[in-house]
This record gives structure tokens, sequence and C-alpha cells, in this order.
């Protein structure tokens, strides 16, 4: 399969070539959970959007070292230098250990992503498990002049790496004006500059997570861990840094900071960034209070909710927007999906049963081409499941025989549809299971009596097997070599 990637790269503000810096082989780094609570909706964009990515840069022939971090420490309430660690918060009103709240979000963020078939990076490391690293670099931006020490904790020193480099290049912020716009208050704290970020936190008394440093016993900034462990596994430049809109500032703006204070040049070659998930317009998060969890969707117990969702349908309603548009969630919206996710099961489910002909009277030797063509342009993928829709009318059209297509062709269909519904898309057929499997094979066999009773025009049985398969919701469809149904 050729490809021609293009991305659109956040700091460039436009659509960019992909060309890895050392090809076969891509780096790509994720920003991951802070492992806190419950995954949500808003988690599972990012998670299907780069597994999106991880899935296509690897059928194209590249060779992937997809790096997602776990946030198991320094993440501050409201994404601030002062406060109360957002996992140790949890800790303290739970009565745990720190670490037991984080390996127990860890797991279930797992289990959520397993059912929604997204793909486990090729390391996983955690912010606590690299604090000799967040040091080292730490040391690395004091000795270049890029930071202070304050009260025994460090801080960037973001008007002089502004003097020297630029701050806000990936955000489009200019540190003037925001220092113009900003009131500045008397005893603000350890910081020269209200713009100034932590590095390294001295820890209070009675904060539970710290470790040894040359400056105190605390903890890593929330920035700096992406910085350092990027590194530590992709280099000092690799080829994409991914995550979601919302950490473009401050996170990734920080992250690029750091980075080129300590080696002289940004990490990443290409950022990407997509969008928010919405509720009635308004992003959703753990902050907002708004959110829905993942098991919310899936067992339906939520406010907002009219019916469960399965997480392949969670994973098609994400996949049907571009992933930098915005998707707002609607029970509407989710229900659209279902049928949708349920209408491609049902014909790739169909493919096997298609009896080939001599000729064809369908021309499938451009399906891969355009699927191929949208996912270069930037992960089109509503682009991408109209061409499986169009695929989609022409299964069912030979299924009902009012079109006709060669083995050869059927062969060539078949590849190129479950290549991109089950290998890139990354949906799985939900549909398939045991149960349903049970029911069809139950179905089957009493369509079959039905079928000799119409043989020997035993028309009131055959009229009865039909009437109550109808009134449990299975609708019998009579064709001239025999009968299809479904479930309404």
């Amino acid at each position: 399969m050729k490809s021609t990637l293009s991305l659109y790269n956040t700091l460039s503000r436009r659509k960019e070539r992909f060309e890895p810096l050392e090809p076969p082989f891509v780096g790509l780094y994720v920003c991951g959970p802070t492992v806190y609570g419950d995954p949500h909706l808003g988690h599972a964009r990012p998670a299907v959007t780069f597994d999106l990515l991880f899935r296509y840069l690897k059928a194209t022939g590249y060779k992937v070292r997809y790096v997602r971090n776990i946030t198991d420490v320094g993440h501050l309430e409201h994404d601030a230098d002062e406060g109360e660690d957002k996992i140790a918060k949890k800790a303290r009103l739970e009565q745990l250990e720190p670490m037991e709240v984080a390996q127990y979000y860890t797991d279930r963020y797992h289990d959520a992503m397993r059912a929604l078939n997204v793909l486990p990076p090729s390391i996983e490391p955690r912010a606590s498990g690299h604090i000799i690293e967040q040091i080292e670099m730490t040391k690395a931006i004091l000795e270049k002049g890029f930071a202070y020490v304050s009260n025994g904790s460090v801080y960037f020193d973001v008007e002089a790496y502004d003097r020297k480099y630029r701050y806000g290049k990936l955000s489009g912020r200019v540190l003037d004006e925001m220092q113009a716009n900003t009131r500045t208050l008397d005893g603000q704290g350890d910081k020269r500059g209200p713009f100034d970020f932590a590095l390294w936190k001295k820890a209070s008394k009675e904060h539970i997570m710290r470790w040894p440093s040359p400056w105190s016993d605390g903890f890593p900034g929330w920035h700096m861990e992406c910085s350092a462990m990027s590194t530590r596994y992709l280099g000092e430049t690799f080829d994409i840094h991914g995550g979601g809109m919302d950490l473009m500032f401050p996170h990734h703006e920080c992250e690029i900071a750091q980075s080129t204070a300590a080696c002289g040049h940004d990490s990443a070659r290409y950022w990407m960034h997509n969008n928010m998930i919405t509720i009635n317009g308004q992003k959703m998060g753990k902050s907002l209070g708004n959110f829905i969890t993942l098991e919310e969707l899936t067992t339906g117990r939520h406010k907002l909710l009219e019916q469960a969702y399965s997480p392949m349908t969670i994973r098609f309603f994400i996949l049907q927007a571009h992933y930098r548009g915005t998707l707002d969630f609607s029970n509407e919206a989710l229900q659209a999906a279902e049928k949708g996710y349920e209408r491609l099961m049902k014909a790739v489910a169909t493919l096997p049963k298609l009896k080939p002909s001599a000729v064809s009277t369908v021309d499938v030797s451009d399906v891969e081409r355009r699927c191929v063509a949208a996912m270069d342009d930037d992960l089109n993928t509503p682009v991408v499941i109209s061409v499986l829709f169009d695929c989609v009318r022409t299964i069912n059209q030979i299924y009902d025989g009012h079109r006709t297509i060669s083995e050869a062709d059927l062969k060539e269909l078949a590849r190129v549809v479950r290549l991109f519904v089950f290998d890139i898309l990354g949906l799985r057929d939900d549909l398939a299971g045991d149960n349903s499997q049970m029911l069809a094979s139950v179905v089957d066999m009493v369509l079959d009596i039905r079928q000799q009773a119409k043989a020997a025009k035993d028309w009131a049985t055959s009229d009865r097997i039909r009437d109550g398969l109808a009134s449990v919701g299975i609708r019998v469809k009579d064709r001239k070599d025999g009968y299809d149904w479904e479930t309404e």
C-alpha cells in the first residue's frame, strides 16, 4: 500500500508531507492520562485518534515506537504550580496510598482501552519511574541559565528563555501581551514572573509523594515528565508529538521551552492535536464536572444517556468526525453511530455469502486508492467511512442479485474492506459474539423447517413461523434462492 501521508502540524499551522527523521522508523509520543479517576469520553478521543495514526503508519510499512505516558505524580490541581497533587488528594480522601490510587485507575484505563480496541503503546512509562531523568534535565536547564532555585523549588525562567528563543510559538501567545494583561500581585510566591513554571517543587510537610533532589525533598513539575521521558525513549529529536488540544497551552508550550532550553532545539518535528468532545458546546472534563465515564456509556447509567452504547459504537462515533473537528455529544449522534456501525458489520459479515459470477458489473479497482487518499489527507476518517459505505451498498446489491462480481474482484473487495474496517479504523465485530452465533443457528434451523413447509405447500405452517419470528423482532425476507433475516 503506497502512501504519501500529510499531517496538520500545529507548530506551522499547515498540512505538511510526513517525512520521518530516520525512515522506516517513526518515533511517536502521546500524552497519556493522569490516573486519579475513571476514564471518560474525553479520554477516548486522543486514545482512538493516535491509535488510528499508529495503525496507519504500521499498515503503510513504518516501524513505529509509540510512547504514551502515565502521569502518576506532579500534576497539581487546576494545572497550577500551587495546590495539591491530584492523585495525592484522591489518596487522602479515600485513605489509600497514592500508588494504590494510581495503579487502580491505570488498570481501569487499560480495561477501557482494550474495550475500545486501542492497541497498547510500544512503551508506557510512568512519571514516578523517571524521577532521575527529570532531575537531570532540570540540572541541564539550570546550567544553561533558563531556570532558578527559589526556596527549594526550581522554576523555569520564561522571560530569560523568551529573550533568546520564543515562548508561545506553538499556541501563538506572545509573552509581552500576556504580561501586559496580567496584574502582578504582591507576595505571589517563590516565582519571579507570573508565567514561570515549576521544574521541581519542594514538598510541604503534609505532601506524601516526595523524592530527594539537589534542591529539596520534593517532586517534579507536571510538564517535566514528558520532556524527560520522550527524550529518554525517542531521543532529543523525534518525529511526532500528539495530545489533546487542551494540552497545547500550557503543557505542550512548556515542554517545547524545556526541551529547547536543555538541548538547544525543540524535540518534536510534527505536533498533532485532536479537538475536544463537547456537551452542549462545553469541553467535557473532570474539572468541569460534566464528563461521562466510559463505564457509564457502556452500561447506560448516567442521567444524560437514553441507553447503553457498545465500545465499538463509541469508537465509530469518534471516527465519524475528523480528529481536528469538534465532536458534540448527544444521544441522537450516538444512536446514529450505532446504526452505522451495525450496518457496516452486517455488510462485512455478508462478504463470505457472496457468490462470484463470471462477469463483474461493479468496479472495485478504485476503493483502496480512495481510502488511502483520504487517510493520507491528515487522517480524514469521515471520507474513509463514506467510501466504505459505498462498498456496503455494493455488497448489498450483489447479495440481492442486482449486481454481479467476479471471483478476483470479490477477493479484492473483501481484502480492502477488511483492511480498512479492522486493521486501520480498528473496529471489531462485536455483533458476532457467542450469543449472536447461537441465535443465528437457531433462527436458521427454524427457517429451514419453514423452507420445507413451503416446498410442501404448507402455507399455514410457513406463515406461522414467519409471524412468530416477527413477534420477537426477527424480520424474514424471502428470496428467489432461499431467505434472509435480520433483527429489528
